[in-house]
């Protein structure tokens, strides 16, 4: 999938500029700052991500463990996606106690198994509080954070997951490691 040519300026800039509010992988003051809007029940999301897996190990490797920042934010589809929002809140419930990471790799690796069983399966597995977290999910506590994730992806123009924006701006090539890399490299300089 290619992403389409972006007509309006504003939605080619990340509106919500990253926070210590996002959830991060590095250090927000990193050379380069890679936001992804996605949908955990989104396939292209998981692609895109298993693509910057990849990036992060090998710049850690070559450039250090500073150069590159990437922020989670949430753009569940529930138009086509049943389980992206329950999902969304299963990661942030799991976030409160301190292993988001955990849960978001899971999430994206068992994507095809998101129904409500299959969370509380994975949340056991990470060695959490469940009652805490079947409290979290039933009472809908996290909601207004993957709203507030899903204002700001609009704010920006994004439509659909994923999105990417390379130090606030849109990335539009292909999804493929060569480009990514190259934009990544060409926002450094």
């Amino acid at each position: 999938m290619t992403m389409g040519i972006v007509t309006n300026y504003a939605d080619m800039i990340l509106f919500v500029p990253p926070s210590t509010q996002d959830h991060i992988q590095g250090v927000l003051d990193a050379t380069v700052v890679l936001v992804m809007y996605g949908d955990y029940q989104c396939q292209e999301s998981a692609n895109v991500y298993r693509l910057i897996k990849v990036i992060q190990q090998q710049l850690s490797v070559f450039l250090g463990e500073d150069y590159l920042c990437f922020i989670f934010r949430h753009f569940p589809q529930t138009q086509s996606h049943s389980h992206a929002q329950r999902a969304a809140e299963a990661a942030e419930a799991v976030g409160v106690q301190g292993q988001f990471w955990q849960m978001h790799n899971t999430l994206f690796n068992y994507q095809q198994e998101l129904g409500n069983s299959y969370l509380v399966e994975y949340a056991n597995n990470l060695g959490l509080n469940i009652p805490q977290f079947l409290q979290d999910i039933s009472n809908q506590v996290h909601i207004a954070r993957i709203h507030q994730d899903i204002e700001s992806g609009l704010h920006s123009g994004v439509t659909a997951a994923p999105a990417l924006f390379i130090n606030g701006i849109r990335y539009t090539n292909r999804w493929n490691l060569e480009q990514l890399m190259a934009t990544i490299a060409t926002a450094s300089n």
